[in-house]
């Protein structure tokens, strides 16, 4: 929502490594995994290996639905937010010059699909950018015109979340001008019309998919190592089932341990179990015995808009202020590099006293057409 520079939440992996010199690192898509023969093939040829760890991640999950997939935009990448923010700017500039109504509010509405947390988060980054923004950079349009929608299979947002966080989420997006839906679906989208599954229709150029995720199946991965979702079952050592000396962590994999059938897929799971794995894998040439994963929640939070967050805690559940200061410290300390943290910790502060974003830049792709490149 033009309040982060790319380059402050992405990081170079080779920069991160620059100094461990038994890290290499290949770009390349993998194509299968051949466990009988320890190799892996990839675009780049055959990668043998000794040990072989997934950390493939998800994707977007469409459902099936080929129409819907073709038509919206999804939010995994910060390519993904970048070609969103460029939509949303530029749909914003063609309005400027549209005299009919109904194809004017085609281009200022949005719609978005998923009350998780990134719903929630972009729909209250949507409501403020209407509030602040437009009016400011587009008086020309009547900023009250813009419609967001925010819509929800299940009865509740957060539905991963405790109840006070799910109300007050909710209560806090409908007092910032949010159409929260519940319990509705959208069964279809051409590019201009969602069809919702209570019948009705909305309209609107832009439809920001939040719904869900599914697992990447692996050429060569078992059929039965995989568990709802496509994801990799693993036993407590993060060990892919039935196979050996081939791991996952991370999104993609699948374990049961105590309340949890399969983690949550977010961070904290992820970057624990990679801890655990790295130990455990390091310890082998000493003979030490490997370590099963234990998950140690440290929370789920969410924040909404300005002053406004929910967080639910490990020692408190708490919404409003403290947990959007709260849900500030906790990203600012997991962004890379201090240069970073200080420059996102200026454009927040900056944003929040100015109530602006300074960074609606429009950046299109030129092609060369009939060139080779």
């Amino acid at each position: 929502m033009s309040g982060i520079e790319p380059s402050s939440i992405a990081f170079p992996l080779r920069r991160l490594f620059s100094r461990k010199k038994n890290v290499h690192i290949r770009v390349a898509e993998l194509l299968s995994v051949n466990p009988g023969m320890k190799n892996v093939t990839t675009s780049e040829g055959i990668v043998n290996f000794d040990i072989l760890v997934l950390a493939t991640g998800v994707t977007t999950n469409y459902f099936g639905n080929t129409m819907i997939e073709s038509n919206v935009y999804s939010l995994k990448s910060v390519a993904d937010a970048l070609f969103l923010r460029n939509a949303i700017l530029s749909d914003l500039e063609k309005a400027l010059t549209i005299r009919e109504d109904d194809l004017r509010q085609r281009h200022i509405d949005m719609v978005i699909v998923g009350g998780g947390p990134t719903g929630v988060e972009m729909a209250g980054s949507l409501a403020e950018m209407k509030k602040y923004i437009l009016p400011h950079d587009y008086p020309e349009l009547n900023a009250a015109e813009m419609d967001i929608y925010l819509v929800e299979g299940t009865k509740k947002l957060l539905s991963s979340m405790s109840e006070e966080a799910s109300i007050k989420s909710k209560e806090y997006l409908v007092k910032m001008g949010v159409h929260v839906l519940t319990e509705t679906r959208v069964t279809n989208y051409d590019g201009n019309e969602i069809t919702l599954s209570n019948g009705d229709k909305l309209y609107a150029r832009k439809v920001i998919w939040a719904a869900g995720i599914t697992g990447n199946k692996i050429d060569g991965i078992p059929q039965e190592s995989y568990a709802k979702g496509n994801r990799i079952m693993t036993n407590e050592f993060n060990q892919v089932k039935g196979l050996k000396d081939v791991y996952a962590i991370g999104d993609n994999a699948y374990m049961e341990e105590g309340i949890y059938k399969g983690h949550p897929q977010v961070a904290q799971p992820a970057i624990q179990e990679a801890k655990r794995l790295s130990k455990n894998l390091n310890g082998l040439p000493a003979g030490k015995a490997m370590q099963p994963f234990k998950y140690h929640d440290l929370g789920s939070m969410a924040t909404i808009g300005r002053n406004k967050a929910v967080a639910d805690l490990p020692f408190m559940k708490t919404q409003g202020f403290i947990a959007w200061i709260l849900w500030l410290v906790v990203h600012l300390k997991s962004i890379l590099g201090v240069k970073n943290q200080l420059f996102v910790f200026l454009n927040w502060l900056w944003s929040y006293i100015t109530m602006d974003q300074s960074l609606r830049i429009i950046v299109r792709h030129k092609t060369r057409n009939n060139q080779d490149h």
